[in-house]
């Protein structure tokens, strides 16, 4: 069983700057591949970024290109998304997510994560 808790999300204006942590804990004996999805009410989630095992391999969506990064420290379990020049449309919801340990690569659909967190509420005002 695989365990997820983000943490990072706050109230910031626009233009400015969060990291946004997601601890991985439970029974692995390699690295998960791992996803952040955003969602605010009444929309579809959306897909922010995702990362390979190894951190060699990241893959963004067409919206926050050039303004977010994913990144993680497997000595501490963690993944990260720094988020800059952050604008009022990327309120909403921040969840990290899991793949199951047998998948090759990150991917950007949802269905391909079966393991999620909680989400945390990253709210920027205009």
């Amino acid at each position: 069983q695989v365990q997820l808790a983000e943490s990072g999300g706050e109230l910031v204006q626009a233009g400015g700057s969060l990291r946004l942590s997601c601890a991985v804990s439970g029974r692995s004996f390699r690295p998960r591949i791992m996803g952040w999805f955003r969602q605010t009410p009444g929309k579809e989630r959306e897909f922010v970024a995702a990362i390979s095992g190894d951190g060699r391999v990241t893959m963004y969506g067409d919206s926050v290109k050039g303004r977010f990064t994913i990144s993680r420290d497997n000595a501490k379990d963690t993944v990260y998304v720094q988020m800059n020049k952050l604008r009022p449309e990327d309120t909403a919801v921040y969840s990290c997510a899991a793949r199951r340990l047998e998948s090759m690569a990150p991917s950007k659909n949802e269905v391909d994560y079966p393991y999620w967190g909680q989400g945390t509420q990253v709210t920027v005002s205009s």
